[in-house]
């Protein structure tokens, strides 16, 4: 796990600093940047960066940008064609302090006391300086910033200033400039610009008494920017204004006394062309100033933090016991409320609008992680972020034509629904973009049952991107259908054919699309008429969805799943031999060298696995899970908290926990040294979904949701509430149990661990239960490892291979081709499998003959007491045996009507300690995993316990089962009442 060091004080609704560190000044500027979906200003100080001190002086507007070409060395056929770059507009949060001629700043005079503070619960950042002049005049500064949830154009900053020791004049300098630029890239693809200079060119200016505006347009798009302020003040003062090229100064003299606060209240507006006519844009700027002057400062603060308390009242996650990540929750919670767009026409940037990172560029970021946090928190964001995806559908026709494709392609990164990915194996080539954006209609089609939105927005993305695949794809023989030449999520595998994620996704697209048409055709067919005629969906190209979805191809070899059909057959990285300082790869190799390896970026199969959890079994997740993740670098945000959800599903608490931490803090600890750029808006939503998707096991499907409540062991509990269909629900989740609220709505369905049940107001459920026990055989219920031995014994004498009853261990836990060829490993022989296949199949009928000694009375001892008492008390039973031949020792020892279902080596593809058997065993038993406990004598049998999310007791040697949550020298004297305290 990355660690960082503690910036930040722990409190619960406040990000705090008492001390000002120039080194780390953008940082900071990223943390105590105030937003409001369409206007953000990063932290600044009023008075502007100071000389020589690291800064990025951003004010941004959500959707609004400038272009410039992509100038390509060696250019092709339908590579994008320009930047697209979210500008740094005019400055309006200037307001400098004057005292006999000198100017407050951080580095001049002297500072005795400094703090800076994020209040997320008022929704304001505030700023207080104790500072001293050069001849000794004392001042207390304090500054409020808020950009407004009322109105999307309007900011704000209040200043107040006390003078401590002396009586006299001061100025306060209230200023507006528009000689701003972007910063230049400088390497690093992440941040930066193509821009050169200033491409927000400035028109005019524009003054009458305290009102100021600034006129500004792009200079490609041609976009019309108007900001402008206007001014509060207590008591008396003079004002002056000054002029330049690109800049309006409001200079306000006032008389004050000592320990007696003057006040500056400074008001601020941006409008565009984007929203309304360029002709009234200044109007539009003037009335909104002196709305909000007419209104007060209080009334806005007053009204910021009522839509804040509205917000929180699902939004919040309540930790109680782990205060470092109660903080990151909600600091990560209220970013992602500032950065995202609520109109219907802009979307919410990777960086939010804290910084320049990724040009503030809408990715797949939105649907796969943000959207998901507001759909069960605040639904109509979701509607408002696939609105979006709806409006540039016309851009994705463009897209798709131009690549010769039928349908519509979404552009992997963009603003105004162009691709601007110049990069496109990395960039056009994922087409999952398409799936990610249909998946999140299907979820909040589930969520929300909003036909009108199917039908003015949905339907049609999903038939035209549908209309894409099968257009992509193709029916090859002996496969089904392929999709050919395309990049997954993971960025470190490029081109490639049939990856997995990409095309289980297109088959769930697929089967939802049809399934909408057909609930369209006949619960609304009178619109289905229009959108039938405005698409010409015909039933021809249905059934070809129909057979797509159903011949999907998914390629599997030895037991695994390939991320895509190449991946397999690659070298793995080198990473123990690649330096700490050489990550990210992506800065440090070229392309084509990371392409050749099995190494990967972030979660790519393991993303499907969530996503599409219902699509593989258990078996499939573990044994992929634990291939796929020690191959990933996790250079992406996006990764960690993908991982840590997987984890909590199978079981690996500790694991999830680490990654959890890893999101939850990604920026307030700053792990990836690169906050200055901005925040990471995916992986503050994905530490979200570490606690509902992942904790809490919460899935939605259709009408079901279920819960698989787990807590991390140093927490006491954890709360949260979702929205879902009109209704709100509460888990209050502790180690024993979880408390389910109906707060709104009608009752509920809800599955917990597998039972369902109808939720109308408060119910508890146990989280742990002893369900079932799934047995070994060798070793646990009875010895039948020295008829092994003799059997391999006699085999290897003829062989004329050694073999003792020490190697003979090795073999413990092996099933019969893997034991053969630890013997053939030990003489150094290589043998055709036909003729290791009659040397196993000779052994076994051998220990066939020997095992035929086996009566009843070679029950190990307790095992007959045990079996009852589970049978007479309800717990199920199972054996879970490496041996072929368990049935029949089974029933020689006459106790086969205490087991409920037995597996062994023949229903099973890889043997321990691959947990497929014991995972097979608990799916027949209907019992989760996390209810059973196995008991196992093999150090290997242990370790498929574990890997299947079961509690391990292990019989024997504590030193080779240490990993065992118990060791016992037998099962005698074991009953339920102590194997129930072992699962609690």
């Amino acid at each position: 796990m990355k660690k960082g060091t503690v910036i930040y004080p722990y409190e619960p609704w406040t990000i705090t600093e008492t001390s000002y560190d120039p080194k780390h000044n953008r940082r900071s500027e990223t943390v105590f940047t105030v937003a409001n979906g369409y206007i953000g200003m990063r932290g600044t100080f009023e008075e502007g960066p100071e000389e020589g001190v690291p800064s990025l002086n951003g004010t941004y507007l959500n959707g609004f940008y400038d272009t410039t070409p992509i100038i390509y060395g060696e250019e092709a056929y339908g590579y994008a064609k320009d930047h697209q770059t979210m500008l740094n507009v005019t400055d309006s949060k200037i307001i400098q302090l004057q005292i006999d001629g000198q100017t407050f700043q951080m580095h001049k005079g002297k500072v005795h006391r400094y703090f800076r503070q994020l209040d997320m619960k008022k929704g304001i950042m505030i700023r207080q300086v104790e500072w001293e002049t050069d001849s000794g005049k004392r001042v207390e500064i304090r500054s409020t910033r808020m950009a407004s949830f009322v109105s999307k154009h309007l900011a704000m900053i209040r200043y107040e200033v006390k003078p401590l020791n002396f009586s006299g004049e001061v100025k306060l300098i209230s200023s507006l400039n528009g000689a701003v630029t972007n910063e230049e890239s400088k390497g690093d693809p992440r941040a930066g610009s193509a821009f050169q200079g200033q491409v927000l060119l400035t028109r005019g200016l524009h003054e009458n008494d305290t009102f100021g505006a600034v006129h500004q347009q792009t200079k490609v798009t041609g976009f019309e920017l108007v900001c402008g302020m206007d001014h509060q003040l207590s008591g008396t003062y003079t004002m002056d204004t000054k002029q330049g090229e690109q800049h309006i100064d409001k200079i306000f003299t006032l008389s004050v006394k000592e320990n007696e606060t003057v006040m500056l209240d400074k008001f601020i507006s941006y409008h565009t062309s984007l929203d309304h006519s360029a002709e009234r844009l200044t109007e539009l700027a003037k009335a909104e100033v002196e709305k909000a002057k007419a209104k007060g400062f209080d009334w806005y603060a007053e009204r910021q933090a009522e839509e804040l308390a509205q917000f929180w009242q699902t939004a919040d996650v309540h930790i109680e016991g782990d205060e470092a990540l109660q903080q990151g929750l909600r600091f990560n919670a209220f970013h992602l409320f500032q950065s995202v767009g609520r109109d219907g026409r802009t979307n919410i940037a990777a960086k939010g609008l804290t910084g320049e990172g990724y040009g503030g560029h809408y990715f797949w970021d939105t649907e796969t992680y943000n959207l998901p946090f507001f759909l069960y928190n605040q639904p109509e964001i979701a509607r408002k972020l696939l609105e979006y995806r709806s409006y540039i559908l016309p851009k994705a026709r463009e897209r798709a034509e131009e690549l010769a494709h039928k349908g519509a392609l979404y552009p992997w990164r963009t603003i105004n629904g162009e691709e601007a990915s110049a990069y496109f194996p990395a960039g056009t080539a994922q087409y999952h973009i398409n799936t990610d954006i249909a998946y999140a209609v299907r979820k909040y089609m589930e969520a929300t049952h909003d036909d009108d939105f199917l039908i003015e927005h949905g339907i049609g993305i999903l038939i035209e991107t549908s209309r894409f695949f099968a257009d992509l794809g193709e029916f090859i023989e002996g496969k089904g259908f392929c999709i050919n030449g395309v990049t997954g999520p993971d960025e470190y595998t490029a081109i490639v054919n049939n990856n997995t994620y990409t095309n289980i996704m297109v088959k769930d697209q697929l089967e939802f699309t049809l399934a909408m048409v057909q609930s369209l055709q006949w619960g609304h067919p009178a619109q289905w008429n229009e959108i039938h005629s405005q698409f010409g969906v015909d039933s021809q190209e249905l059934e070809t969805w129909r057979r797509m979805a159903d011949e999907m191809y998914i390629h599997r070899e030895n037991g695994l799943i390939g991320q895509d059909d190449s991946f397999l057959q690659k070298s793995a990285w080198d990473f123990e031999g690649t330096p700490a300082d050489k990550y990210p790869l992506l800065l440090h190799y070229h392309p084509l060298n990371i392409y050749r390896h099995q190494v990967l970026k972030q979660a790519d199969l393991v993303l499907a696995f969530y996503l599409q959890h219902d699509r593989f079994s258990r078996t499939d997740k573990v044994r992929n899970y634990h291939y796929y993740e020690k191959l990933c670098t996790h250079d992406s945000s996006l990764s960690a908290s993908i991982h840590g959800i997987v984890a909590a599903d199978l079981g690996d608490m500790e694991k999830s926990y680490d990654y959890f931490m890893q999101s939850v803090r990604m920026d307030l600890d700053d792990y990836h040294h690169n906050v200055k750029d901005g925040v990471h808006t995916a992986s503050m939503a994905g530490s979200w979904l570490g606690i509902v998707g992942g904790f809490a096991g919460m899935r939605h499907d259709g009408e079901k949701v279920s819960f698989e409540p787990k807590i991390p062991g140093n927490w006491k509990s954890y709360t949260f509430r979702i929205r879902l269909s009109g209704r709100m629900l509460e888990l209050k989740v502790t180690d024993q149990s979880t408390v389910y609220s109906l707060l709104e709505g009608e009752p509920l369905q809800v599955i917990h661990y597998g039972a369902a049940f109808q939720l109308s107001g408060r119910q508890e459920l146990r989280n742990h239960k002893l369900a079932a026990v799934i047995f070994d055989l060798d070793g646990v219920i009875t010895d039948t490892a020295e008829y092994h031995y003799l059997a391999w014994k006699e085999l290897a004498d003829e062989l004329g291979i050694p073999f003792d009853r020490e190697y003979n261990e090795k073999l413990k836990g092996v099933d019969r081709l893997a034991s053969l060829q630890l013997i053939l490993d030990r003489a150094g022989k290589e043998l055709p499998e036909e003729e290791k296949l009659a040397l196993a199949t000779s052994k076994n009928e051998r220990y066939k003959k020997l095992i035929q000694q086996v009566t009843p009375d070679d029950l190990l001892p307790g095992v007959k007491e045990l079996l009852a008492e589970l049978r007479e008390k309800g717990i199920k039973v199972g054996l879970a045996s490496a041996s072929k031949n368990a049935g029949a020792v089974i029933r020689s020892l006459q106790v086969e009507a205490y087991f409920d279902h037995i597996v062994d080596a023949a229903a099973v593809e890889i043997s321990k300690p691959d947990p497929e058997v014991f995972l097979k065993a608990a799916e027949a038993l209907g019992v989760h995993p996390a209810h059973c406990i196995g008991v196992e004598d093999a150090e290997a049998g242990v370790e498929a316990i574990l890997l299947a999310g079961m509690t391990p007791l292990g019989i024997g040697d504590p030193k080779l089962l240490g990993r065992a949550k118990k060791v016992v020298g037998s099962l005698e004297g074991m009953d339920v009442e102590k194997l129930s305290t072992l699962i609690s």
